[in-house]
């Protein structure tokens, strides 16, 4: 993006300007009404001006359109600021047209401003009373309006100049254009206010060609802040103060047979430039892609340098770079996170993962058994029927699938727990007697377990048992004691036993086991 330094004056504009000037001044020197003709002409041209600043400034809000809709991340910010630009400065136009129009339907005195439109004319092109003296003081001093067109046209320019903050010839342009300080009116021969200086006596077609004039430096100072803000889309591309080298790799873990693959980059490099990449002294593509074959295991390092131009100097110079990355063999890892076995009917649990891949890249295929996955597990699930499950696993590189490894499991059948009385955090197997309060706790348990030195912990539920208490034979259906048996053992000496039997547990392939008796013998 670019273009002309903020729309300078063409050579049109200053010589607009310049009659301008020598035609106030000799309307101040009251000459003849021929001079009025004059103003006419310059209002036409200054008409001309106008409609070539509208062309240029539609263009320009196009080209920045286009450009915003292809690179919004880098032009957003400074293509809504140009659209609020478009804004305020119809804003102002339009304001500024409707003053004249209301100072020439003032002067005329025969239509409206609708019945002019009406007709498709613009009232301010066709003024009968041009030499009018006394309407435009009424309208614009009198009438307060003038105060009020110069607090608008001071609101604007401020805005502006500091949109143009970073641009001080622009800003001082702006400015001196859009000024509303204190002027010299004629009359007086004094210095007065700007809207005194300007409508105070003036004839409505010295009046209108100066109001036109202001309409073509809103246009003007718009074009110019337009492409101020286009050129400000990339004024931070290539002012960088640092630069480094960086090499950026697919991945620093390759598997034998795979491909290791990198990119080397300078950062904040100039897109006007092509760089030069060298890796151990060979140069590779203008893209500063590297890629070698993973022939052998182990870490494996190199080294280069890119060569550019240094973008404030102009000479060429030399970043060094270096990274490294291993090559191994093929392998999978797979722990089965409760036994080296897998039980039947069970969800057995496994945690898989290949060094250097993604899980969402990791395939796991079995057989002999049913398989998904669960959070950051496998749970594995062989049927009834299987006697070993095999897993395989894969894992997609380089865009493809490639197997890593298997291992094949002996399945069998959940191992019976043990039975055992729990009161409080204590478990009894009968080994030996127990208090008349921890048999008689009513928060105890009838429990199946492997047992403190068990490798398994699987959810086994007691779903009923019988007390043999003191010789009398009650039944529970649950995993306690029922209020029945509560008083029966409530009665029992020391010396005198409970034997609970026919135990039955239910384990987590939904089965139905009878355990072993627990005698149990108070002291």
């Amino acid at each position: 993006m670019g273009g002309a330094k903020n729309c300078p004056e063409t050579p049109r504009q200053k010589m607009i300007g310049m009659m301008y000037l020598v035609l106030t001044a000799m309307l101040a020197l009251n000459v003849s009404t021929d001079i009025l003709n004059g103003f006419t002409l310059v209002d036409n041209s200054l008409h001309s001006s106008i409609a070539a600043s509208d062309t240029r400034n539609a263009k320009l809000y196009n080209d920045f359109k286009a450009a915003n809709a292809d690179n919004p991340e880098k032009t957003q910010e400074w293509f809504d600021k140009a659209l609020e630009v478009q804004k305020r400065a119809d804003s102002l136009f339009n304001y500024i047209q409707d003053f004249k129009e209301h100072i020439a339907i003032l002067a005329d005195g025969q239509k409206t401003v609708d019945e002019w439109k009406a007709q498709g004319i613009d009232p301010t092109m066709h003024i009968e009373g041009n030499s009018n003296l006394d309407v435009t003081g009424q309208y614009a001093i009198v009438q307060g309006n003038g105060l009020k067109l110069k607090e608008i046209v001071a609101y604007y320019r401020d805005y502006a100049a500091g949109l143009a903050e970073q641009d001080a010839e622009l800003r001082n342009s702006i400015q001196q254009n859009l000024a509303t300080e204190r002027g010299y009116n004629a009359h007086e021969k004094d210095s007065c206010d700007w809207e005194v200086a300007i409508f105070d006596g003036m004839p409505v077609g010295a009046s209108i060609t100066i109001l036109t004039k202001m309409q073509n430096d809103v246009r003007s100072t718009e074009s110019q802040l337009i492409q101020y803000l286009m050129d400000r889309t990339d004024a931070g591309d290539l002012r960088v103060n640092k630069l480094n080298a960086y090499v950026i790799p697919n991945s620093n873990y390759v598997i034998r047979g795979g491909k290791y693959t990198a990119q080397i980059i300078l950062a904040a490099v100039d897109s006007t430039q092509r760089p030069e990449y060298y890796v151990e002294g060979q140069r590779l593509n203008d893209q500063g892609i590297y890629e070698v074959a993973a022939s052998g295991t182990g870490l494996k390092k190199y080294s280069g340098w890119i060569s550019f131009q240094n973008p404030s100097s102009g000479e060429m110079e030399q970043l060094p770079f270096s990274s490294e990355y291993s090559v191994g063999e093929p392998a999978v890892t797979i722990s089965n996170t409760d036994l080296n076995i897998m039980y039947r009917g069970y969800d057995n649990k496994f945690s898989i993962s290949v060094p250097g891949v993604a899980n969402d890249k990791v395939k796991v295929s079995v057989s002999g058994a049913a398989v998904r996955q669960q959070g950051g597990l496998w749970i594995i699930k062989p049927g009834d029927g299987s006697k070993s499950v095999s897993i395989s696993v894969s894992a997609e590189l380089d865009g493809r699938m490639q197997p890593m490894g298997s291992r094949e499991y002996r399945v069998k059948a959940l191992p019976k727990p043990g039975a055992y009385f729990k009161s409080g955090e204590n478990e009894y197997n009968g080994e030996k007697p127990i208090p008349r309060s921890v048999l008689l706790n009513p928060n105890s348990t009838v429990i199946a377990s492997y047992g403190p030195e068990g490798l398994l912990d699987l959810p086994f539920q007691i779903v009923g048992f019988r007390a043999d208490i003191n010789g009398v034979l009650m039944e529970s259906k649950s995993n306690k004691f029922t209020k029945e048996q509560m008083d029966r053992m409530g009665k029992l000496k020391p010396g005198n036993s409970v034997i609970l039997k026919d135990i039955r547990a239910k384990g987590p392939d939904g089965k139905v086991v009878p355990l072993s008796p627990i005698p149990l013998t108070l002291n």
